[in-house]
């Protein structure tokens, strides 16, 4: 129903108000401060960047001739410029640490019926990206004095053609030319997706693995280019919504400065001199193609003990698991104040049409249990 009135409140809103009707007025004062995102000032028409064009970032005229000249196409394929969100920051971090293989790179593999099937795909894929200007974003921080992103007018989807031995299993063979742990997209270079496809040897069949960068995508951005994709294929594209800016969201991540959120983390976590690190392992750096993961399905009896047990609490299951594994963490490290890192969905911060707008909503926090 808030959904509906068009209103929007933040976690902290919700708990810091005693009434409803005290929470109505701070989601209307939110909802104005939401409302007011900088217009992109980049005209399609436009033959020059300046400064004062770009209201979200902060770059001298010789940091934007650079990025200029390092676009195909150069200034007439700028369609806009601002910063990185807070995780993007993280993974590009991550990303120019590694020198092999990429953390964040995923990969879906798809199976087609035949080559008109795929290319049918392919057509799609890129209307999809033409639509959402997340899909159409490089980043860039070479010779600047932070990273931004950029999205381009126009970016069309790299496509490799594989050639499979026909002694050897075909998939195995297209995974491991696209591994994850090997193979690295260029970041300054929309989309950050790629398509490697190859026709099954032992078949009529077609396969495609598609690379994408988690840089410009959260689970929810996934399963909204699956939708469109489909929409695409079965002739409703009309019937589609208006794709939304992801700028706003930008927008609204930097509306508090970084200062205040230094200050509020000082207050939490000030008194922490040692990392929370399990038996005093610390040095996990170069590691992340040694990843094993553990996996174990609760039983029906021990699930719904804890949902009765969290509904009595009246907080949400996950509020159990992060206590269960605060708990973990205390009996692996000896520590009485326990700190570990959560991911949240900004989707729910307030944003008009989050749920339908394209790229990275999620962000990790630092949780502190004593």
């Amino acid at each position: 129903r808030l959904r509906q009135r068009d209103l929007f409140a933040e976690v902290r809103t919700v708990f810091s108000t005693p009434t409803l009707q005290a929470m109505a007025s701070a989601m209307q004062i939110s909802k104005h401060e939401i409302a007011i995102v900088p217009p992109n000032l980049i005209g399609p028409d436009c033959t020059a960047i300046t400064p004062d064009m770009l209201p979200l970032v902060d770059l001298t005229q010789a940091e934007i001739d650079r990025i200029m000249l390092s676009v195909p196409g150069g200034v007439a394929n700028i369609q806009d410029i601002y910063p990185l969100g807070p995780l993007q920051e993280g993974f590009l971090f991550h990303h120019l640490l590694e020198s092999e293989g990429d953390t964040y790179l995923q990969r879906q593999s798809l199976f087609f019926d035949g080559r008109a099937q795929l290319d049918a795909f392919l057509v799609a894929l890129q209307t999809v990206i033409d639509r959402h200007d997340i899909l159409r974003t490089g980043i860039h921080w070479h010779g600047l004095s932070q990273p931004v992103q950029l999205v381009q007018r126009q970016a069309p989807l790299p496509i490799h053609t594989v050639t499979l031995d026909v002694e050897g299993d075909a998939i195995e063979q297209l995974h491991a030319r696209t591994d994850p742990r090997h193979v690295r997209l260029d970041l300054q270079r929309a989309p950050l997706l790629s398509a490697y496809i190859a026709p099954d040897p032992h078949s009529a069949q077609w396969m495609m693995v598609l690379l994408s960068h988690h840089m410009v995508s959260d689970h929810v951005t996934v399963d909204v280019i699956v939708a469109e994709i489909e929409a695409i294929l079965q002739g409703r594209d009309a019937d589609l919504p208006p794709p939304l800016p992801y700028r706003n969201f930008i927008s609204q991540a930097r509306a508090i400065s970084v200062l205040e959120h230094e200050t509020y983390f000082r207050h939490q976590l000030g008194d922490i001199d040692e990392p929370t690190a399990p038996f005093g392992v610390i040095d996990l750096l170069g590691t992340t193609s040694d990843v094993a993961e553990a996996h174990l399905m609760l039983t029906d009896d021990l699930a719904q003990r804890i949902r009765d047990t969290a509904r009595g609490l009246g907080v949400t299951a996950a509020v159990l698991f992060h206590a269960a594994w605060a708990l973990v963490l205390n009996k692996c490290t000896g520590h009485d104040s326990v700190v570990f890192g959560t991911v949240l969905s900004g989707r729910m911060q307030g944003t008009s049409g989050a749920d339908r707008v394209l790229g990275m909503f999620i962000n990790t926090l630092p949780v502190r249990i004593s």
